[in-house]
């Protein structure tokens, strides 16, 4: 991948060719690693190439490189997905404008790692059911799962994922199914997997992932003394109208979990 450029690390290199500071060290990969570029009137010096300041460089955007130009990582086809920048580094990812990690007091890469390590993921095969941008799957096989089987439904999130440098590539121990895992479930044999982490977009988009029909399948999939962490959000019920996660909590104990509200999300066990 070419460089990856925010208009924080753009701001700098203006202000560094104004200064008359010839080198200046940065991050092109969205803070995974730093590195030195060379600034001067024309563009700044990477790797032996040069590259030109953006006449316009906007806020909330990430530009990579693309056959001579600089595009934001965005797409639009039936919605807008866009790949966001944070103060953490790890960015984030909006479909039409909704924000689909949290980022506001920590990492969207941080807050991934503290669910993850609720499944206990350590020799599991875990089913990772709405991928996103893979920050789940990473942790679980930095966290020694045996198998992550992780499915996206949106081939431009899978997109946003190449670009991405800490989004996880598919491996030995994890695969990426293009697929809407309301769908792909049913194909997912009887006490196959070993913990669950559903991360289902927001109720009024995918309500068919807050069903209890999905719920009975996610039971069936599941060993017994499985774990399960159900990302919920905290929305508001006197705006939603509805007390959503405790809504999940009662369709997942239907279903054969015993399930308590952890955070911003429900921690449940196969009885």
């Amino acid at each position: 991948m070419g460089p990856l450029l925010t208009r924080n690390e753009h701001d700098r290199f203006i202000a560094a060719k104004q200064a008359g500071v010839p080198v200046l060290e940065c991050s092109l990969d969205l803070g995974r690693s730093t590195t030195s570029v060379t600034v001067n009137d024309s563009g700044w010096v990477w790797q032996g190439q040069t590259f030109p300041y953006l006449e316009v460089c906007k806020e909330r955007t990430i530009y990579y490189w693309d056959d001579g130009v600089f595009l934001p990582v965005s797409r639009f086809r039936q919605s807008l997905i866009k790949l966001v920048p944070t103060e953490w580094g790890p960015p984030t990812f909006e479909i039409d404008g909704i924000k689909m990690l949290p980022t506001a007091r920590i990492s969207p890469y941080t807050d991934a790692q503290a669910k993850v390590e609720l499944i206990q993921p350590r020799g599991k095969v875990i089913l990772d059911t709405c991928g996103g941008l893979g920050y789940f799957a990473a942790w679980c096989v930095q966290g020694q799962a045996r198998q992550v089987l992780s499915y996206e439904k949106n081939p431009d999130v899978c997109w946003l994922r190449e670009i991405n440098p800490w989004s996880p590539s598919p491996g030995e121990v994890l695969s990426l199914t293009l697929g809407d895992i309301a769908e792909q479930i049913t194909s997912v044999a009887d006490n196959s997997v070993d913990a669950i982490l559903h991360d289902p977009p927001r109720f009024g988009i995918a309500g068919e992932l807050y069903s209890q029909v999905f719920y009975d399948q996610l039971a069936r999939v599941i060993r017994r003394k499985g774990r399960l962490f159900h990302y919920t959000g905290t929305p508001n019920k006197l705006t939603s109208g509805r007390d959503v996660p405790n809504e999940v909590a009662k369709r997942l104990r239907m279903a054969g979990f015993g399930a308590e509200l952890h955070g911003d999300g429900v921690l449940a066990i196969r009885k």
